[in-house]
């Protein structure tokens, strides 16, 4: 390892998207309750508690197939290369819608719990995103419209049209029609907002899909890699201006009634063809070409489902202690319950082998399973915990100890994980106790009675790591960051407040605003090139309404991206 990497990083703002003021309200639909990058970094995604997904893009371009710029293009771009990435707006669209489930009387929220990246092909790009119950994969591509291009889209129609005999007077000009209908649909629009979906409203109209007499392509990739091939060529020497890059989104499959408790947790294979899906009692097995299948590896699921109402607690469908017990008297009648129960909180599949995978419990334990041994894993490879833990435990120290996440790096040597008070890293070939301990919460443990009684000590946040493995990051109360360095001999990491002005606490009531129907806000970006914004907080700052549960690491540099809110914060080092 370079000894230059070894070095503590100083930290500066860089970005936000979605930035408030002190005055607005931040609906429910709005909170980001996701972020993830994809390997290479040129793409972030966003989910949020409405079930729509946002994706951002940098700035500086990708080097994909549909880009073909001559030399004296590329000079007249005039490039400066920046040390770190910029992001840019690209594309926004509806997930999950709310649902009903009559057989349960149970109401499914459209909530954003995941997002996983899978791999892109033919310039497309796909991802996973999933609630409570429906995991979807969703299909992203980018049209490059111009007049010219519309013209050769028509002919391209008409062509294919002719090969398959479904001519009529509608199959020529579509490209046309469409134009004419985006510009009509275009003065009819009252609100900004609502021209961000304009592109996603267009493609899911049947008349676009079905009605013209010419058959929609089930998976777009013979429109796509025609149009990709034919564009370029026909005129090379074309302005860059003359082209604007429309991006689509359409779902192409969904993975449903599968799990009968919420899911928490999804996970793609190294292999590229496989995923899973974790519940709180089940994970599933998925090949992403096939829906309506899966196959389940890890049941942790009682006999007498009587037993998971009574012990609840942590699970999503059983009755919440509380409900339960309104002293600690009736609290510790049912502690011995409690503690015999484990549900799972998080799992992750091996970056590099595909057999194994870890997953997470409410216990504070981590299991890493193959599943070369049996079909169903139901024996672990290996067990890590804590020993040093197992002293006195109570009630609350229970609960803190059920970890939130847990995240690979990407050589797949350790473990990262995250409960309620601390950061651990873990070896895989030593089980026993964590390598490094980083203390996020040590100071609020005497005050766990009071997080208690107002439900913060069930908040989950989640971590992240450096692509070398060495950094890592996660999120506490008032909107601080927390990073911190292995090896560096210091465990006191730094501490970043997640805002455009750290210096300036807000705490003025918000006046009530009315909810938005898209995203729109994160499309404004503010940048603060070369300024640094780190504050350190006391320890002792708490302030549980606004606190920082979501976060992902670039995979190749150093930059971090986390939510607080609505708003997405990126800060580099």
């Amino acid at each position: 390892m370079n000894p230059t990497t070894r070095q503590p990083l100083e930290w500066k703002f860089s970005q936000v998207f979605g930035e408030r003021s002190s005055d607005d309200e931040i609906q429910d639909a709005d909170r980001i309750s996701t972020v993830e990058f994809d390997k290479s970094g040129d793409y972030v995604a966003v989910g949020d508690r409405g079930g729509r997904i946002v994706i951002f893009e940098t700035k500086d371009g990708k080097n994909t197939a549909d880009q073909h710029y001559s030399r004296n293009q590329l000079e007249q771009l005039d490039y400066v290369s920046l040390n770190h990435p910029e992001y840019r707006y690209k594309t926004e669209f509806q997930s999950h819608e709310p649902e009903f489930d009559y057989l349960k009387s149970l109401e499914i929220e459209e909530k954003v719990n995941k997002l996983k990246w899978c791999t892109s092909l033919s310039g497309s790009l796909f991802i996973l995103s999933t609630n409570d119950k429906t995991i979807k994969l969703w299909k992203v591509w980018v049209i490059r419209t111009s007049q010219d291009v519309g013209i050769y889209v028509d002919k391209l129609l008409h062509c294919y049209a002719l090969h398959h005999g479904v001519v009529n007077e509608n199959s020529f000009g579509l490209w046309s029609q469409v134009k004419d209908r985006k510009v009509k649909k275009a003065r009819e629009i009252d609100s900004p907002h609502q021209l961000l979906s304009l592109e996603n409203t267009l493609l899911s109209e049947r008349s676009f899909m079905n009605e013209q007499g010419i058959p929609y392509f089930a998976n777009g990739n013979r429109v796509e890699s025609g149009a990709n091939s034919i564009f370029p060529s026909q005129e090379p020497h074309s302005k860059i201006a003359n082209y604007e890059d429309a991006a689509y989104a359409r779902c192409r499959r969904e993975y449903a009634h599968a799990h009968d408790f919420n899911i928490n947790s999804i996970s793609n294979n190294s292999d590229g063809e496989t995923f899973i899906s974790a519940d709180d009692l089940r994970i599933n097995l998925w090949n992403l070409e096939v829906s309506n299948q899966s196959f389940n590896i890890i049941d942790m699921k009682p006999s007498n489902m009587e037993e998971l109402t009574v012990r609840g607690g942590n699970c999503s469908n059983a009755i919440d202690v509380k409900s339960f017990a309104s002293s600690f008297d009736k609290i510790t009648c049912l502690y011995s319950d409690i503690l015999s129960y484990k549900v799972i909180t998080s799992a992750e599949f091996h970056p590099i082998h595909c057999n194994l995978l870890a997953y997470s419990s409410s216990r504070g334990f981590i299991r890493l399973v193959d599943m070369r041994q049996s079909a169903l894993c139901d024996y672990s490879a290996r067990i890590f915990q804590d020993e040093e833990c197992h002293g006195s435990r109570s009630f609350l120290t229970e609960i803190v100890a059920s970890i939130t996440d847990i995240k690979f790096p990407v050589d797949g040597r350790h473990i990262l994980s995250r409960d309620y008070m601390n950061l651990k890293l873990w070896d895989m070939h030593m089980d026993s106790s964590p390598v490094a301990t980083f203390k996020i919460h040590e100071h609020l443990r005497p005050k766990l009675c009071d997080l208690y009684n107002n439900d913060s000590i069930f908040d989950k946040f989640e971590c992240c790591l450096s692509g070398d493995g060495l950094h890592f990051a996660t999120g506490s109360y008032s909107n601080l960051l927390r990073i911190f360095f292995h090896g560096g001999g210091s465990d006191e990491g730094a501490t970043i407040e997640a805002s455009k002005d750290p210096n300036s606490i807000k705490n003025r009531k918000p006046l009530p605003r009315a909810r938005r129907s898209s995203l729109s806000n994160l499309t404004r970006g503010f940048y603060k090139q070369g300024q640094e914004s780190t504050s350190v907080v006391g320890e002792y700052s708490l302030n549980s309404s606004s606190k920082l549960q979501h976060l992902a690491w670039h995979p190749c540099t150093y930059l971090i991206a986390c939510a607080s809110g609505n708003s997405l914060f990126f800060y580099h080092a």
